[in-house]
């Protein structure tokens, strides 16, 4: 019982030193955030993120607007034969013989 007591107490005086220095630790790492996130240098930059990331977002509503109507046509059209789901590219096809020889190194 003494045991338990004495963790409880060790964990209890562990706790509160050590969210004293951890707050104060925090309040310095936030306090060096803020000045570097307050930067003329970085400013700039994140000035020139959110352009550039404007200028994008005002061409993804035509790009989503032509691929819906691609995709319509070409479900919609009646002599277009069913597909099936296409392959990337840069994945080689899997044959039977491939796969033992694969199996076997």
């Amino acid at each position: 019982m003494k045991g338990k007591i004495g963790l409880v107490v060790g964990l209890g005086a562990g706790y509160v030193l050590g969210t004293r220095a951890g707050r104060e630790r925090y309040e310095q790492i936030k306090t060096q955030w803020l000045k570097l996130w307050h930067a003329d240098p970085v400013q700039r930059q994140v000035s020139k993120a959110q352009d550039y990331a404007k200028a994008q977002a005002a061409a993804v509503p035509g790009a989503l607007i032509r691929g819906a109507i691609g995709l319509v046509s070409r479900v919609s059209d009646p002599n277009v034969p069913e597909r099936t789901p296409a392959v990337p590219r840069h994945m080689p096809e899997v044959t039977p013989d491939a796969a033992k020889k694969t199996a076997e190194e």
